[in-house]
């Protein structure tokens, strides 16, 4: 069993959740970041991505690296700078992991990193499993490019694991808080047709499929990290609704205000991704929020 974990973008919503899930049971965690993080459980190492530099002793002990590290897809607006950022703080961070893993034979094991099923972006009502194609978009481009980096490693011989992450659904950040604001108000409504398919997943289940990924040395490849019942953008808007007792009766938010808004970045929000979670239950993990309503009742109960 793997007792020793670095985490990379551990100070991010998720790496603070995974973090403190991994302490409570008995892991050493440790962090890469550009800044000293606030936790006294938790030793941070310093690295900085765009000028090549990484503290050298981060591996020291560590057998498997959980890789987060990524600014925010939505966070701006996608120009061709924004773009390149997107794709270099995923690729070159964990290039630097890799160089410096041949340049000190250590002992890491396995690379377990986060990609996103914006692999497959706008895909109608298609079904997709881990071997449909990926899309051409600028969303697609991006994790491949990331898939690609990461995959380097097996070069190594280190077990890859990577999960296709959907929309994560938490109280604390992300794109719950921003759907549920409107609802709050009384006006909540789907965006653009309604009927594009989100790929969601509770935190707790993305929690625990990180640390089954850590536990379980069987699982390699990648996985989508999605919940099996998908849900439409409509249905999701609704069931938040019910879960707030608040009316949901406003006219859907254009597509072409949307558009205006966030440029070609409204893919994220405007997009179909359906996406089968058949691949990771047949590996045997058992998910605690499998259907929306249940999920967030939690969530905001």
């Amino acid at each position: 069993m793997s007792t020793s974990i670095l985490v990379t973008g551990g100070s991010g919503l998720l790496g603070k959740a995974l973090t403190n899930a991994l302490l409570s049971k008995g892991y050493t965690v440790s962090h890469l970041s550009r800044s000293q993080g606030a936790n006294k459980q938790v030793k941070t190492f310093l690295w900085d991505v765009e000028k090549g530099q990484i503290d050298e002793h981060c591996l020291d002990g560590v057998d498997t690296v959980i890789h987060l590290a990524g600014a925010g897809i939505a966070d701006k607006r996608w120009t061709n700078d924004r773009k390149q950022l997107l794709i270099e703080s995923r690729t070159k961070s964990i290039g630097l992991i890799y160089e410096l893993i041949k340049k000190t034979h250590n002992r890491v094991k396995s690379i377990i990193s986060a990609s996103a099923t914006g692999y497959y972006s706008n895909r109608g009502d298609e079904l997709l499993t881990e071997d449909s194609p990926p899309s051409h978009d600028f969303l697609g481009i991006c994790c491949v490019e990331w898939e690609k980096a990461v995959d380097k490693g097996e070069q190594l011989g280190l077990r890859i694991l990577k999960y296709r992450t959907g929309v994560v659904l938490t109280e604390y950040g992300g794109a719950l808080p921003q759907l549920a604001l409107p609802v709050r108000f009384g006006i909540g409504s789907p965006i653009g047709s309604g009927k594009q398919w989100v790929p969601w997943i509770h935190h707790h289940d993305v929690v625990a499929m990180y640390i089954e990924g850590i536990e379980n040395h069987a699982l390699k490849g990648v996985f989508n990290m999605v919940a099996p019942h998908c849900v439409t953008n409509g249905q999701l808007s609704q069931a938040v609704a019910k879960q707030l007792n608040r009316p949901f009766w406003a006219p859907n938010v254009p597509s072409l205000l949307i558009k205006l808004l966030f440029g070609e970045m409204a893919t994220v929000v405007l997009g179909s991704t359906r996406v089968s979670a058949q691949k990771i239950q047949d590996a045997g993990f058992k998910f605690k929020y499998p259907d929306i309503a249940p999920a967030l009742k939690e969530i905001y109960g």
